[in-house]
């Protein structure tokens, strides 16, 4: 990444050439997870070869927050989980490892924050706490969102009316008011719940202020270990293949699949180690995966508790 700040689009591009700590990064281990023996120029081609793999190969789940309430965030401990463990990781730590693989290779980028929207009232926004990266490629940014789980295979173009046009799961960009009406973007997704006249419901929203890592350090601490993240309450887990979708919701199992009906399953505590390493890829050691089974046991047992109201 070049020194200079200055960017013809308007978006500061980053100027520290090691700010995402990329001599940390292990590069070819990295590509080598992700199958990838392309071309490494920092290119349209490339970012689209790199993100379509990632999402496709990087595991996603919470587990390190609902069982211990801490994640960490340097690169070698990212590095060490996702690419050498096998384990998964949310937004933040798959955006750091990205940002650090794109650093590396040359590219130039922006890190923003979005704030998720499903399923949230507009008025009462949610936390910024969604990392992506605006990537500047001879003078188009494009938005790449390797974190979100269910993410785009391809970055988007950062222009209204953006699209991702090769993924089953259509995404649109519109700038719009956003957050208690102020400026911005926001990603859109067909079907969700609270859809508009045209059938699009709003994912997520963001600006396009800088965040630096120091920024996804706050906003990590949140998410795995305050007391009002979800992430803390339950396990959530995630994996998205090229035409099917699978989540792990503490103890419900839903696939989704486009044009079929979703499927939803009950599963045990008992049951979730080996389903998890089945479906989502996901390796846990065997104490953890004790763990895992008894906290999942005193959730579900709490849930149905008499009186209880599940958070």
């Amino acid at each position: 990444m070049p020194k200079s700040s200055q960017s013809v689009t308007g978006v500061a591009l980053l100027a520290d050439p090691d700010m995402w700590s990329s001599e940390h990064l292990g590069l070819d281990a990295y590509l080598t997870l992700l199958g990838y023996e392309g071309d490494r120029t920092p290119t349209l081609e490339t970012l689209r070869a790199l993100q379509r793999a990632h999402v496709l190969t990087v595991r996603w789940d919470t587990l390190d927050s609902f069982l211990y309430r801490e994640v960490r965030l340097d690169v070698p401990s990212v590095q060490d989980k996702l690419v050498r463990r096998g384990r998964g990781g949310y937004c933040y730590e798959h955006v750091v490892l990205f940002a650090a693989a794109l650093e590396k290779l040359g590219f130039r980028f922006t890190a923003v924050s979005g704030r998720v929207q499903l399923g949230a009232d507009s008025s009462d926004p949610r936390p910024a706490t969604h990392a992506m990266l605006i990537v500047d490629l001879d003078g188009t940014r494009w938005l790449s969102d390797v974190g979100f789980g269910h993410g785009p295979l391809e970055p988007i173009e950062l222009v209204d009316g953006g699209r991702s046009e090769a993924d089953p799961w259509p995404l649109l960009l519109r700038r719009q008011d956003i957050t208690h009406g102020s400026p911005g973007w926001a990603v859109h997704q067909r079907g969700g719940g609270r859809e508009g006249p045209d059938g699009w419901v709003v994912r997520q929203v963001f600006t396009e202020t800088p965040q630096y890592p120091v920024d996804y350090e706050v906003g990590n601490h949140f998410v795995a270990t305050h007391d009002r993240s979800p992430f803390v309450t339950r396990p959530f887990i995630q994996r998205r293949g090229i035409d099917r979708y699978d989540t792990l919701d503490a103890l419900v199992w839903t696939t989704e699949r486009p044009g079929r009906d979703r499927v939803t399953r009950a599963v045990g505590p008992h049951e979730v180690p080996e389903l998890i390493d089945d479906v989502f890829g996901i390796r846990t050691a065997p104490e953890e995966a004790r763990l895992l089974v008894t906290r999942l046991r005193e959730l579900d047992s709490a849930r149905h508790r008499p009186g209880r109201t599940p958070r």
